[in-house]
């Protein structure tokens, strides 16, 4: 695969991990509640984050690199806004209506376009704009039943929105500080990256879990067995995703990165024998088909 082609590869293994982490995660939640589960992996994430990084550090036998009030800070607004992402996606999966909370946390794409075009003045070429407007509309067919359902619930679109809003923030922040690193290694600064991001998001959420929900904490402690491997894949797919993010813009990431929602049925018919719908089915083509754009237009 062409350099300039990498970043697909680094999407599609963290779209892949990612699916797997989500299957793992919703078993730890009805045990360990949405924060706890969300905890597992940042927590247990975060070693394997460290492992990474030394890897990195022998394999490319650089010194570590330094980082500068500005990488900290992005790095800082990505953490904060994933996990802000993370309870408002959850809060809005709580409302009336499930299906609005999925269709509109997938407008992540097109507002990650539109805040790289504000922020750094990353202008969308046509190809990625037609990509974004395929892959948003197979989502909608795949998760929203009937369009009046899709305005029926203003408390779930007002969250989803909004979780879509600060995952966006998320991206873009995490982008700006993996390529911000003084690094001749572009994985060596993901790696870097990663560590720092997972620290500051499990001493969030620990902090949290401490003040509001001690007994929760304790629940993780004593789950450290079936937590690791959610962790592992957790930290395996963020490092992905930030190598990708240092080759690409994040709006090109993100779109591709919709290919986890036909990836997600695919398990869901291995796993419990669900065929998909033809809407389903008309909806995987659609995302799929924007997937070829993106990774016909390059990097």
């Amino acid at each position: 695969m062409a350099s300039g082609s990498l970043w697909v590869l680094f999407t599609l293994l963290a779209s892949s991990a990612q699916t797997l982490r989500n299957a793992m995660q919703r078993d730890l939640i009805g045990a360990l509640g949405a924060v706890g589960a969300a905890q597992v992996r940042f927590l247990f994430g975060l070693p394997f984050a460290v492992l990474f990084l030394a890897g990195m550090l022998v394999a490319t036998g650089l010194a570590t690199p330094q980082l500068t009030l500005a990488n900290l800070g992005w790095t800082a607004f990505g953490a904060v806004s994933q996990v802000i992402a993370t309870a408002m996606m959850l809060a809005a999966m709580r409302t009336r209506s499930f299906v609005v909370a999925v269709a509109y946390t997938k407008t992540e794409p097109a507002q990650v376009a539109l805040f790289g075009l504000v922020a750094f003045n990353e202008t969308p070429t046509l190809s990625l704009i037609a990509a974004i407007g395929l892959a948003m509309t197979g989502v909608a067919l795949m998760s929203v039943p009937r369009g009046k359902e899709l305005a029926s619930d203003w408390r779930s679109a007002g969250y989803g929105l909004a979780s879509a809003t600060f995952f966006a923030f998320a991206a873009i922040g995490f982008r700006s500080a993996v390529i911000g690193v003084e690094t001749p290694s572009r994985a060596l600064a993901a790696s870097m990256i990663l560590v720092v991001g997972l620290a500051i998001q499990s001493a969030t959420l620990a902090l949290y879990l401490g003040v509001f929900d001690r007994a929760g904490a304790r629940a993780i402690l004593a789950a450290w067995r079936s937590s690791l491997f959610a962790g592992f894949m957790g930290a395996l797919a963020s490092q992905f995703w930030f190598i990708a993010f240092a080759l690409t813009d994040a709006a090109r990431v993100r779109t591709l990165a919709l290919i986890e929602v036909p990836l997600a049925q695919l398990v869901s018919l291995k796993l419990f024998r669900e065929p998909p719908s033809l809407r389903d089915a008309f909806g995987m083509t659609l995302i799929v088909a924007a997937a070829a754009i993106l990774v016909w237009g390059g990097g």
